[in-house]
């Protein structure tokens, strides 16, 4: 009797190190790849120009091939209906971690003109190129968890969410990271924003972002900057919408005019038609005509087609006339994965630059994205799964979902920072250490969720 009992704990021991080796095996592959990446870096065997080439390379070329092969085969119209959590996800994923924003901001208590970059850093993490490379190496091992057609299913489930991060990107975070309005001035009336500047002088300001972070998922950003991009152009814009602000109403249909309300009657008299006015002006002002970027517009052809099957038919499958197209754009993305982890090395062998942020709201904000929010992303889900709102069965479905909750904050954040003139040094510390405590929190909740679909 005791020989058994021994037997079955020895074998109950075995197969715990078992999962946990096949959780974080997984994850020391990437952090070798990164590990050369900042190798290559830091002894500059590789110039930085050469990893800006690479980040383009990326976002033009693999990327898109991958999502287009994987995305474009695997979806159908009956998928695209089933699969609509996964986008909801996101958006609640995001929601989740503002809402542990707006407590880190309470608890820790930042300096002032960083309340909105600590609640949007806390709130938006990386549902791409992170997760993709995460199921990527998962999938790699022939042992698995997922079974035949892991990397398929897991880089199609991470696909069909980036469209809905896109456009976040592009609207709420965009005006999140807007610069406060009280850290400027308005200067004589017609006349330009100008920041309030510190001790500062211009040179320090060339070098507040590390180039690859900008250049690592957004190449060309420098392109993309307008008039109003690293002005408080929304808080201009609603400046008078309150009688408590003593601050003067920036009227955009008058050029740039600065219209002063005689009193509060007057104000709330017009409220409502001046906000809806300014709504607009707003929305014009918003750059939602980059969400077409080659990622989006693959994942947006992938779906197109992969829904029409007469048009599926031409591309993909062993007898597609087109097929060979396919075949060398899946041969193109198979080169995503390790560029993606060398540009990540590149990275983080730039080190973190000064932030003024202050330690302990950088803590909260690391526990919080890191710690606290998986563990209300496997409640949300829990809920969800009862709800019958997952698909049923499907492991990597779910395991997807988790990582939208556990990844880092989003890379991107750093470009938006640099695009917006606002947090740029502590956008760059902050990735920094997100990603370098990120080996031990996910090596952590990888094994919880395997362990949890085990029961599936």
């Amino acid at each position: 009797m005791a020989q058994f009992v021994r037997l079955l704990i020895e074998k109950g021991m075995n197969s715990q190190r078992e999962d946990v080796l096949s959780a974080i095996i997984p994850l020391l592959k990437l952090l070798s790849l990164t590990c050369i990446g900042l190798v290559l870096a830091r002894f500059e065997m590789i110039p930085r120009a050469t990893f800006k080439l690479l980040s383009k390379l990326v976002f033009a070329l693999f990327l898109p091939c991958l999502i287009f092969t994987h995305l474009g085969e695997s979806i159908t119209l009956n998928n695209f209906i089933q699969w609509w959590f996964i986008p909801v996800n996101v958006v609640l994923s995001t929601l989740m971690g503002c809402l542990l924003g707006c407590l880190v901001v309470l608890i820790c208590r930042p300096p002032p003109q960083f309340n909105r970059f600590t609640i949007i850093m806390t709130g938006f993490g990386n549902t791409g190129n992170l997760p993709l490379a995460i199921v990527s190496s998962i999938c790699h091992s022939p042992d698995n968890p997922f079974g035949w057609g892991c990397h398929g299913k897991g880089v199609t489930y991470v696909s069909f969410a980036q469209w809905v991060a896109v456009i976040l990107v592009y609207t709420l975070v965009y005006h999140m990271m807007e610069p406060p309005l009280e850290y400027y001035e308005i200067v004589q009336e017609g006349a330009e924003i100008q920041e309030q500047s510190d001790d500062d002088d211009d040179d320090d300001d060339v070098d507040v972002s590390a180039p690859l972070l900008v250049e690592a998922e957004w190449p060309g950003i420098e392109d993309k900057e307008t008039e109003h991009s690293k002005t408080p152009f929304i808080a201009r814009v609603f400046g008078s919408i309150s009688s408590l602000s003593s601050l003067p109403d920036f009227d955009p249909r008058d050029g740039g005019a600065i219209a002063r309300g005689n009193t509060p009657t007057s104000v709330w008299c017009f409220a409502a038609p001046r906000v809806v006015r300014k709504i607009r002006v707003v929305a014009e002002q918003t750059p939602i005509q980059h969400i077409l970027q080659p990622p989006t517009v693959a994942s947006l052809l992938a779906i197109v087609i992969g829904i029409i099957p007469h048009l599926k038919d031409f591309f993909f499958g062993d007898d597609a006339p087109l097929s060979f197209v396919t075949d060398s754009l899946e041969i193109t993305a198979g080169a995503t994965i390790p560029a993606v982890m060398l540009i990540l090395g590149g990275m983080l062998a730039e080190g973190p630059n000064h932030s003024t942020l202050g330690l302990r709201t950088t803590i909260g904000i690391i526990v919080a994205r890191l710690l606290v929010l998986p563990l209300v992303g496997i409640g949300i889900l829990g809920l969800a799964d009862k709800l019958n709102f997952v698909v049923a069965g499907d492991r990597m479905y779910l395991f997807v979902l988790f990582l939208q909750y556990t990844s880092p904050s989003a890379i991107l954040l750093g470009a938006i920072a640099s695009l917006r003139g606002y947090g740029v040094r502590e956008a760059s510390a902050l990735l920094f250490w997100q990603h370098v405590l990120a080996l031990a929190s996910l090596s952590l909740y990888v094994v919880i969720y395997f362990k949890l679909l085990s029961f599936i």
